[in-house]
């Protein structure tokens, strides 16, 4: 300081410079806390809910998470229910990064599931190790193809992904739904394909684990894991990761910078339904071992919220799928032994879902406490 007690400009500059580095670590933390507060905050309104039916918040909550952690089997069921979801929130949060709203995974799933029941049975005879990787990628194909018709129109006409993914989700929907009643239905009263031989069959994870008992997760779980670090890699290290992120965060700067901004749409958008379509694969060859009408209970608009709680982040979307997940494997539990319905269950989700869409409210709420907290 100079004797007249003032800074010198280094010394303002300096200040500044640690102001700008605290005020950007603030910001940081209350990104990664928002998620967090809405998970808070929403368990805080379905408690009132809860309360409002008369029953007690506390036994409820703790039947929920008995439900979904208190043994290898409720844990391996949580695993089952959050293995869907993992793929599609990484389909959605693939899609974000580029810029693009992928709100068709429901449809691509239901491609995927097809290609590997189709695929699966074509194959039959082939050793596990060479089957089970022709299926997933067939399926993963078959999810990119049907993204492939809304990524051209999105960079060569601009029609918004929106609209034409979610129409594509209505005709995959309904063609599985046709299939099924009709050319690959089997013989029997329920609309269903043929069993999936156990060649095409992803192998529990209990019977590499026995200590897990009699729990259904498979390890599509596992697969999901792989799938989660190859999208962090590719998204970090690849040319084609750097060119969907710097499109998802200026197109006309990217375009401007030399790179392919219709090139690098079509391409995410595809990645992003091949993500979507092992979502389907993973239920067919996982949980069901066959294909059937309806077999998804909308996996794949679950993913977007899957992939706004994660932030689009590849690990992120991994522990917000368990989350979802666990919901989901304790809503039972919590109805048998605290009498409260699954629809609280479902109030929770969608309050997670508006406090994290709309993140301004919590992070308005959180620089509040943070004010009243200086004073």
């Amino acid at each position: 300081m100079s004797d007249e007690g003032k800074l010198t400009p280094q010394q303002e500059l300096d200040a500044e410079k640690r102001f700008a580095l605290e005020q950007e670590a603030a910001r940081r933390a209350i990104r990664v806390a928002t998620p967090f507060i809405s998970v808070f905050i929403a368990l805080l309104v379905g408690s009132l809910v809860i309360l409002a039916s008369g029953e007690s918040p506390v036994a409820a909550y703790s039947a929920m998470f008995s439900g979904a952690f208190g043994g290898w089997r409720q844990i391996g069921e949580t695993l089952l229910r959050a293995t869907p979801l993992v793929f599609t929130g990484l389909a959605v949060s693939y899609g974000f990064r580029a810029g693009l709203f992928n709100i068709g995974a429901e449809g691509q799933l239901f491609l995927g599931g097809l290609a590997a029941a189709f695929v699966g049975l074509a194959v039959a005879g082939l050793p596990i190790l060479v089957s089970l990787p022709i299926v997933l990628f067939a399926a993963f194909l078959a999810g990119a193809a049907w993204a492939f018709i809304p990524a051209l129109m999105k960079a060569r006409l601009g029609a918004h992904e929106v609209i034409t993914t979610m129409m594509f989700t209505y005709i995959g929907r309904y063609l599985v739904s046709f299939l099924v009643n009709g050319p690959l239905r089997a013989e029997g009263s329920i609309p269903q394909t043929t069993e999936l031989p156990v060649t095409s069959q992803l192998p529990r994870i209990s019977d590499l684990l026995p200590f897990l008992g009699s729990s259904r997760a498979h390890t599509g779980i596992l697969l999901g894991v792989v799938a989660a670090l190859v999208v962090w890699l590719v998204l970090k290290y690849t040319v084609m990761g750097y060119e969907a992120r710097a499109v998802g965060f200026n197109p006309a700067a990217a375009q401007t910078a030399g790179i392919s901004v219709a090139r690098t749409t079509i391409t995410s958008l595809c990645i992003s339904g091949g993500l979507a379509g092992l979502a389907g694969a993973a239920e067919v060859m996982g949980v069901h071992y066959r294909l059937f009408d309806q077999f998804s209970s909308g996996f794949g608009f679950t993913g977007i919220a899957v992939a706004l709680l994660a932030k689009n982040n590849p690990f992120g979307v991994i522990a917000a799928a368990i989350l979802f997940g666990s919901l989901s494997a304790g809503a039972g539990t919590m109805q048998l032994e605290a009498e409260v319905s699954q629809k609280v269950i479902a109030i929770i989700q969608g309050t997670i879902i508006f406090l994290v869409g709309a993140e301004t409210i919590v992070t308005w709420a959180v620089a509040r406490v943070r004010r009243k907290g200086g004073e």
